[in-house]
């Protein structure tokens, strides 16, 4: 029988998280290209065997987190460790608050993705568009700062609104990004990553299995993003009069499974969280309005989570349809359903449609009586909108 030693086996690829070494540079674009040839984009498959790609990949991914970082801290978020009693050295995880927290009167919470690190929305966009297009560092702009959001944008404000300051636009408000996507705390580097990059550590060798997860990698409170969800509710929000104002009003934003984690939180909490809860935007969402809606012995109607979502929530979805786009799945989620702009995938629903949600969610906060209007989208044939002279219009019914 042949065995192999362990001298035997292929050395574990190794890629310096450094742009430069990498083979990369940041254009005047902001974007991410190649130095060989600075029309192209980041390659991810260099190799046939995956696992040079995947160190790669995790390489380019580690030196982005370490351009758009800073940039928003530099907009005035900084990082706070859950849980609070944990401290730098045990394991926790870090979320991004801007330093207004604690007296804002609105707060715009946001859980993105399980599978993106802290403070990205898409790595496909900060490839294929630029840096800031693909991170929350433009959205956190346009919140925090919309004077400078609309001075490198080259528009005047939001969707056209001239901004003054930072109060011209949103007001007084302040800004959380959760991380559900960084739960698994890594020991040797003392941090908390993903799943993805926990894939790309070190190994024995390049054949050698990945690193097997144990309770040492669990942070209390955050094994999973239900249970970030609910702790962050619970260990920011619910300390009223402490790390928020008693009277501070939350919108949620929610992606994909961040969104879930929202929705079944506070259907079950829903007495608590009512007069706090102004208004819930998500993408891609998960829930279903028959099973995850309704909680056994809620209140009547009007006051149920289920009548809020129908009133005060609505969705964004992959949709061929230019963005804003009323869409047929009203049934399936419990509220208004919209294209989001984005046609192919989900983690790119965030980077194009952002900028409708923050002017919906504004529209609701400053009308606390604010409902969404019912609307009823339905499929027509053809012939049906056909006039007597065979032109396509509206018809009378």
């Amino acid at each position: 029988m042949f065995v192999f030693g362990r001298e035997d086996l292929p050395a574990d690829p190794v890629f310096p998280a450094e742009l430069d070494k990498l083979g990369y540079f940041i254009n005047e674009s902001d974007q991410i290209r190649k130095i060989s040839d600075p029309s192209q984009e980041f390659q991810f498959k260099i190799n046939r065997n995956e696992r040079w790609n995947q160190v790669q990949r995790g390489a380019m991914n580690e030196c982005i987190r370490g351009i758009v970082l800073p940039r928003l801290h530099a907009l005035g978020l900084v990082t706070l460790c859950l849980p609070l009693t944990s401290g730098p050295t045990k394991p926790h995880v870090p979320i991004l608050v801007s330093k207004n927290l604690s007296t804002a009167s609105r707060i715009i919470l946001v859980f993105g993705e399980p599978v993106q690190d802290l403070g990205i929305w898409a790595y496909r966009t900060v490839g294929s568009e630029n840096i800031n297009a693909g991170s929350a560092v433009n959205f956190v702009k346009a919140i925090l700062d919309p004077e400078e959001h609309a001075h490198t944008n080259g528009t005047n404000g939001i969707n056209g609104v001239s901004g003054k300051g930072p109060s011209s636009q949103y007001g007084d408000v302040a800004v959380v990004l959760a991380n559900t996507g960084q739960l698994s705390w890594h020991c040797g580097s003392g941090r908390a990553m993903t799943h993805a990059s926990r894939m790309a550590l070190p190994r024995a060798s390049a054949v050698d299995p990945p690193l097997v997860q144990t309770y040492r990698n669990r942070i209390p409170g955050h094994e999973n993003w239900q249970e970030h969800v609910s702790s962050v509710f619970e260990g920011i929000f619910a300390a009223r009069g402490q790390l928020v104002r008693s009277d501070a009003k939350i919108d949620v934003i929610g992606l994909a499974e961040g969104g879930y984690g929202a929705i079944r939180y506070l259907a079950s909490n829903w007495p608590t969280w009512r007069q706090y809860i102004s208004a819930i935007c998500l993408s891609h969402p998960l829930h279903q309005k028959d099973t995850d809606l309704i909680v056994a012995a809620q209140e009547p109607y009007p006051e149920s989570f289920a009548a809020f979502v129908s009133s005060r929530c609505r969705a964004y979805l992959l949709s061929p349809e230019p963005l804003g786009t009323p869409l047929i799945d009203e049934a399936q989620q419990g509220c208004n359903c919209y294209a989001s702009g984005e046609e192919l995938n989900t983690e790119c629903i965030m980077t194009k449609a952002w900028p409708h949600m923050l002017d919906w969610l504004k529209q609701a906060y400053d009308d606390p009586d604010y409902c969404e209007a019912q609307l009823v989208v339905r499929r027509v044939d053809l012939d049906d909108v056909k006039g007597d002279n065979g032109e396509v219009g509206l018809v009378d019914h």
